[in-house]
């Protein structure tokens, strides 16, 4: 690699995770000289072998073209933040055990990294973030002396389609002068002519937007699902009577468990920047998290669960995914492991829980059925217990 010779050289901070390598395979494919910096020396070594170190569909392929034409390299060593002209940060916010977040977090990991920052760099943060982080990282870099751009761009890809969506979806910009507007521009412009610019708080205030409103119209088609359930009526019968050919119900989602590293999060962090005051999104994470303790309560009134052995099919937050992260499957575990005799979990893409079991061990001894995940790899069983499928996966209908 050629370093800061190309005006386009980038590293990316935390670069082998889920948010940071496809977007650093992407500008790679697209001609930019692109290294990724990641503590992870698993992670790292697998991305310099040309090896995914998680699933993403159409990444392998590329990753591997991109290691062997030299515009992509992983690495460890931080000293390679000194090279790059735009510093592209993914570390998100957390929240803690309260559901507060820590907008402190990213300031602090750059704060760490701060001998290796230079006078007219471009840093420019990626993941969710806490409204007003951006400014506070502009005030960081001044205190530090650093004479540096600040720029945030929110991640708006779905896991699973990161490779289309990086290049098919408009590009938000928030910068708090056109200038430095323009120079993210010239970034994302390697991927996209559809671009956005708006101020950084209408920016960070955008994503959380976002996520919010997904994670509330998932509590709404759980709400109604309840609802359903509650008085002996399938909810897809009636979500399918609703959406078909009717444009103003056509985004009704099914029911399902609402789950991952983002949506619950991202709603959260909404409701602590508006001191608490934020009915709907406390109200959808009442029931979205609240569905697992529903679907075994509901359980609990049909059937003698300390007599039985429960299967859980799919323990990935969403289908098609390796990723369990916040998996609303694993809190049904939990619980089910209080009341259940016996509690088997299989999951075809999950390959980091050593408790998992094959579906064959599952479907052999298990005497009831959840599906945690809609995989589609289960859409063609037809097992001979009973199955809760709020999904619909298998077409039995979705009552508990």
């Amino acid at each position: 690699m050629t370093g800061s010779s190309d005006d386009f050289a980038t590293v990316i901070l935390g670069g082998c995770g889920r948010v940071g390598l496809p977007l650093g395979i992407a500008l790679a494919s697209s001609g930019v000289e692109t290294v990724l910096y990641d503590v992870n020396e698993a992670s790292v070594a697998k991305v310099n072998s040309g090896v995914m170190p998680f699933d993403e569909p159409g990444a392998p392929e590329v990753l591997k073209k991109v290691i062997d034409e030299g515009t992509l390299l992983a690495s460890t060593d931080p000293a390679v933040i000194a090279d790059a002209r735009y510093v592209v940060v993914v570390l998100g916010t957390p929240v803690d055990e309260h559901l507060n977040p820590d907008p402190r977090s990213i300031p602090r990991a750059l704060s760490l990294c701060a001998e290796h920052l230079r006078d007219g760099q471009i840093v420019i943060l990626r993941s969710t973030i806490y409204p007003g982080v951006t400014a506070m990282v502009e005030r960081l870099l001044d205190d530090l002396g650093r004479k540096m751009d600040v720029a945030f761009c929110p991640e708006r890809i779905a896991e699973g389609k990161a490779l289309t969506e990086l290049y098919d979806l408009p590009q938000i910009i928030g910068a708090s002068t056109h200038e430095v507007g323009q120079r993210a521009e010239q970034l994302f412009r390697k991927l996209t002519d559809k671009i956005i610019h708006v101020k950084p708080e209408e920016a960070e205030l955008a994503k959380l937007f976002t996520n919010s409103w997904r994670y509330i119209k998932f509590a709404i088609a759980n709400s109604f699902y309840m609802v359903s359930n509650d008085f002996g009526l399938d909810f897809e019968n009636i979500r399918r009577a609703i959406v078909l050919d009717y444009p103003r119900a056509a985004d009704l989602p099914a029911a399902g468990f609402a789950a991952g590293p983002c949506l619950f999060k991202d709603t959260m962090q909404l409701a602590a920047f508006n001191n608490n005051d934020f009915a709907l999104g406390h109200s959808a994470m009442l029931v979205n998290e609240g569905l697992p303790l529903y679907v075994v309560a509901k359980l609990e009134d049909r059937f003698d669960l300390s007599s039985l052995t429960v299967g859980i099919l799919g323990m990935a937050f969403k289908a098609g995914s390796d990723d369990r992260r916040e998996s609303l499957s694993y809190k049904l575990k939990r619980i089910l492991q209080f009341k259940a005799q016996k509690v088997l979990c299989s999951d075809p893409f999950v390959k980091d829980d050593p408790e998992l079991v094959v579906l064959e061990t599952v479907l052999a001894e298990a005497d009831l059925l959840i599906i945690g995940a809609p995989h589609s790899e289960y859409a063609g069983l037809d097992p001979q217990q009973e199955v809760i499928d709020i999904w619909n996966l298998l077409g039995r209908g979705t009552r508990a």
